[in-house]
């Protein structure tokens, strides 16, 4: 099939991607459910759109899917805006053109026939040869409702499906959602979503660790101290009042993101580099993970959230969260792992932070600044920038000897290959085309973050009230105590000039 695909402007000459070595795909129909939701305008449609315009993508026909009673034009029109006001890539009136002509819309009003309709006439223009993946952007309580009708309307086979988080609300609720997806679904075929690792900078943890001789014999309890994964947002419920109140920041983020962020900085070598060898290793690290007990977790609630629309006046749910997270491991036994995140704070990051033992210090003088601004660390920024940087003491230019803190840092958009980089949802959409679970989460080990939740979730201590705009509870310094949270940070990322 002849390709008369229209080019897309891209971040600087020479920068589009291509597809190396990898195998190339077959062509795909993606069916998107939840199409005129918040999720899909924002980041689903926009990577579509970039990823079928790109050369990484092969050929694919969209099927929109949502309540909302549209016509395909209508979506189009949908669509584009969405495209406009969030899409990371200029869109040329060609490239759009190309791309809405692979968009169609179904209502679900519709019904399975209707779905199953325009799936076909959608493969019809493919060929032969044509995969199905199906996203579901959807609530979580909606996911049953649309595996049962992909089932009734035959759009199993030939299929993948992508679930977004959070997969169950405790142990008990995912055992019951991953068996009943597997009635429909084989495990090789469901893939669940964190964005979180598919991050440049996540996926660089691996990197560092394994290629490189100077980090790997040193990534252990001899000589790490501690580490932090610190994601605050700035952001309030943005609309989702109805959604976060049964959920909260410890399902919505710790479960999803946070403590698969922990597993690949914690994991052992993999035998490969390949999905079902990664996996086993983040599954040995949830498995190795100590229950998490409510004495070592500071819930809290901003100011102004129980008047939000949609939120209960008497509601405990937590809109920040703080913990201190304990592996049983050869490698990490007796080394904290320290994680936040929370709404309306003071600003919005997304660091892990490594922090290694600190030397003797005494070969230096008093008053020399040695071990008066901390220990080193190296730190990953999560951030599309993936920055990273790698902080220690050295002298200060002129007589004596004083001490300060100095960085070495890198950004991959100090790179040639800075056009090349993907936005999250752009490769999880790529990675699960292929089939590549590697960023995804297995049935086993969302069950057992949800089996070392047990204890927190049946006895969660009270929630503590935090103004906006600041870092949350007071209560956060004694959980790190005698350490200290990396952020806000005293000395910014250095930014290309």
């Amino acid at each position: 099939m002849a390709d008369n695909r229209p080019e897309i402007a891209y971040p600087s000459p020479g920068s589009r991607p291509h597809r190396r070595d990898l195998e190339p795909l077959l062509p795909h129909v993606i069916v998107l459910f939840g199409a005129t939701g918040d999720l899909a305008k924002r980041k689903l449609l926009p990577g579509l759109c970039y990823l079928e315009e790109s050369a990484l993508a092969p050929d694919v026909r969209i099927v929109g899917t949502a309540m909302e009673d549209l016509s395909t034009d209508e979506f189009r029109t949908l669509a584009r805006k969405a495209i406009e006001s969030f899409g990371t890539h200029k869109l040329t009136d060609d490239a759009w053109t190309h791309f809405a002509e692979r968009i169609t819309y179904v209502p679900q009003g519709a019904g399975p026939e209707g779905l199953t309709t325009a799936v076909k006439a959608a493969e019809d223009l493919l060929g032969p040869q044509v995969r199905r993946l199906h996203y579901l952007s959807v609530p979580p309580k909606a996911a049953q409702a649309v595996i049962t009708m992909l089932s009734e309307a035959g759009l199993v086979d030939n299929a993948r499906v992508v679930m977004e988080k959070p997969f169950g609300s405790d142990l008990a609720s995912a055992i019951k959602l991953n068996d009943f997806v597997h009635e429909a679904f084989d495990e090789s075929q469901i893939f669940r979503i964190d964005h979180f690792l598919g991050k440049e900078a996540a996926q660089n943890i691996l990197a560092f660790r394994f290629a490189n001789g100077l980090f790997e014999p040193i990534w252990n309890r001899n000589f790490i101290d501690h580490v932090q994964i610190d994601i605050p947002e700035t952001l309030g419920l943005d609309q989702r009042a109805n959604f976060y109140e049964s959920t909260g920041a410890y399902k919505d983020m710790v479960v999803t993101h946070l403590l698969q962020v922990l597993a690949f900085v914690a994991m052992e070598s993999p035998t490969a580099l390949e999905p079902r060898a990664i996996s086993e290793e983040k599954n040995k690290v949830f498995r190795s993970m100590l229950p998490i007990r409510p004495a070592d977790v500071v819930r809290g609630q901003y100011g102004g959230y129980r008047a939000e629309t949609g939120v209960a006046p008497d509601s405990d749910t937590e809109t920040f969260i703080a913990l201190k997270v304990g592996l049983d491991n050869w490698r990490w036994a007796g080394v904290p792992f320290y994680l936040r995140t929370g709404k309306k704070l003071a600003e919005g990051m997304r660091i892990i932070s490594i922090a290694f033992k600190e030397a003797p210090r005494t070969m230096f003088p008093a008053g020399s600044g040695v071990g008066s601004q901390g220990p080193d660390h190296l730190t990953f920024d999560l951030a599309d920038a993936s920055r990273v940087s790698l902080s220690f003491y050295g002298k200060r230019p002129g007589p004596g000897m004083r001490l300060e803190k100095l960085s070495m840092q890198f950004s991959t958009q100090e790179t040639d290959q800075a056009g090349d980089v993907l936005e999250a949802y752009e490769r999880l959409i790529l990675d699960a085309m292929r089939g590549d679970h590697t960023l995804f989460t297995t049935a086993e080990g969302i069950e057992s973050l949800w089996e070392r939740s047990a204890r927190l979730l049946d006895d969660p201590p009270p929630v503590k009230i935090y103004p906006p705009g600041t870092w949350g509870p007071n209560a956060i310094h004694q959980l790190i105590a005698p350490n200290a949270w990396r952020l806000p940070f005293e000395r910014a990322w250095r930014e290309k000039k």
